[in-house]
């Protein structure tokens, strides 16, 4: 067998690996086997399945017994157990020797830290937030990385210098994250036939909006009473994905959605398991 870091045949060269997906697709339709089907499974022109055929007949690897009918041969399946374990150790090394030493997240550096500096990580308005860790001396006679560290529930390595206030690369994590999920308050604002923002109660969007880390506006109905209101939403489009990020980040989140919208946001809150409670807009 190869050595994996060498990869396998099939990822040097598109012929081998076209060969080899053909040769898998006769595996798995044998006997009778539809060049168009194998065509349009593979990508290629029927013409060029044909073509591809008849060099793997050549090759030995496939046995042409008649017209649409083809059985892969010993030495083909020889061949593709010795790519496809070749495949395997290749995928083996990425996955475990070089994208296991490279996992790098980002964060927002607290104060200045240096490449190869130990920080703490925290979660602050939703952002992941690294401290330095440097040994000063605590003033119960413990040290302030310690402490912090502590408090954080998760350390890591910097792999980059960075200034206060700019990203670091970190890596090498150690503990948890430890922070709590935001929750979600959907504001329910009526379609425009049943009245829209005009049916809205400003004042419960202005309670709820400065309640919030966050205002989301879903629909042009709650962007309309939002503006009524005089809020502007801190987010606008792709509502769903964007509330749901923020809660697991932390943060809670007033989203003023038109009725029609709302199932759309609490059905993937629930599936992330986060907190939400959908009040009506309208005047009592």
């Amino acid at each position: 067998m190869s050595d994996s870091r060498d990869g396998a045949e099939v990822l040097r060269s598109k012929r081998e690996a076209t060969r080899y997906r053909i040769l898998v697709e006769i595996a798995q339709r044998q006997p009778a086997v539809s060049q168009r089907e194998i065509a349009d499974e593979v990508g290629v022109t029927a013409q060029a399945v044909s073509e591809h055929l008849g060099d793997l007949a050549e090759a030995g690897y496939v046995d042409r017994q008649a017209r649409g009918r083809y059985e892969v041969t010993v030495e083909g399946v020889d061949w593709l157990i010795s790519q496809t374990t070749a495949l395997e150790a290749y995928v083996g090394h990425v996955s475990e020797e070089v994208l296991g030493d490279v996992e790098v997240d980002t964060a927002v550096a607290a104060d200045d830290v240096t490449d190869g500096q130990r920080v703490a990580l925290s979660m602050r308005d939703g952002v992941l937030t690294a401290t330095p860790l440097d040994d000063q001396s605590a003033p119960d006679g413990g040290t302030d990385d310690e402490e912090t560290a502590e408090r954080s529930g998760a350390t890591a390595l910097a792999v980059t210098d960075a200034a206060a206030g700019t990203d670091v690369g970190v890596t090498e994590f150690e503990g948890v994250v430890d922070y709590e999920l935001g929750t979600v308050t959907v504001v329910e604002v009526p379609s425009v036939e049943a009245g829209g923002s005009r049916a809205v109660d400003d004042e419960t969007l202005r309670r709820h909006g400065v309640e919030a880390d966050l205002v989301a506006a879903a629909g042009t109905e709650a962007l309309a009473a939002l503006r009524r209101a005089e809020i502007t939403p801190d987010v606008r489009f792709g509502t769903a994905e964007a509330v749901e990020e923020a809660a697991t980040k932390g943060l809670d989140v007033s989203l003023v959605a038109v009725s029609d919208q709302v199932s759309v946001h609490t059905d993937r809150l629930r599936d992330s398991a986060v907190g939400y409670e959908v009040i009506e807009a309208e005047p009592s």
